[in-house]
């Protein structure tokens, strides 16, 4: 019995050790497969080589790849890669019908095109948008580190280590959803993602 406590102890010590390596934060992406998401639309959403790739399919729409799993106050990190065009984004608190999707977006664009940024789909529009200074932050064609944290009405992004913006708003502390990634309409996109780890707050 004392060995079985033993063991059991010395378990427990280790999985507290590893949460706390980890600062709390679970893999959202296996690196496997599509396992916890759905695919919304006809664009190209696959796994190669342990990343995540959104690519245009020959419909040149708006795709989208969203979480089964709902989510309220988190605080989220992932890397991307721009490899042609690269205008895509994260979504948070967002639902989807269709390809109609409700929530907002940290924007993923090319150079200039405001990067880190929160854009309302199908209400607002631009609630606000980086320093055009920050651009110089977005590494196109190479990986880049993103962070975005939400609580109650506070979204806050960091591109690299910079931060982008922050913004309250009370519209979106009333909200819960998804976690969805986009592929925008017009074609000739492609974006490899990787390392998506969720913290809840």
């Amino acid at each position: 019995m004392k060995k079985l406590l033993l063991v059991f102890t010395l378990s427990l010590f280790c999985t507290v050790i590893y949460a706390q390596k980890d600062g709390g934060y679970t893999a959202i992406f296996n690196g496997k497969d599509l396992d916890g998401w759905t695919v919304y639309g006809t664009e190209k959403w696959y796994v190669e080589n342990g990343l995540l790739i959104c690519e245009s399919g020959p419909d040149k729409e708006y795709g989208y790849l969203g979480t089964h799993e709902s989510f309220k106050d988190f605080e989220l990190t992932l890397e991307f890669r721009q490899q042609a065009n690269g205008n895509s984004g994260v979504f948070i608190r967002s639902s989807i019908e269709g390809t109609k999707i409700t929530g907002w977006q940290a924007e993923v664009a090319p150079p200039g095109h405001d990067t880190g940024g929160i854009y309302e789909s199908y209400g607002r529009g631009w609630l606000i948008k980086p320093d055009p200074e920050k651009d110089k932050y977005l590494k196109m064609g190479d990986w880049n580190t993103m962070k975005i944290k939400v609580v109650g009405p506070e979204v806050t992004t960091w591109l690299n280590g910079h931060e982008m913006v922050h913004l309250s708003d009370k519209k979106i502390g009333k909200a819960e959803g998804s976690i969805a990634l986009q592929i925008h309409s017009g074609g000739g996109i492609k974006v490899e993602w990787r390392n998506l780890m969720v913290k809840r707050l």
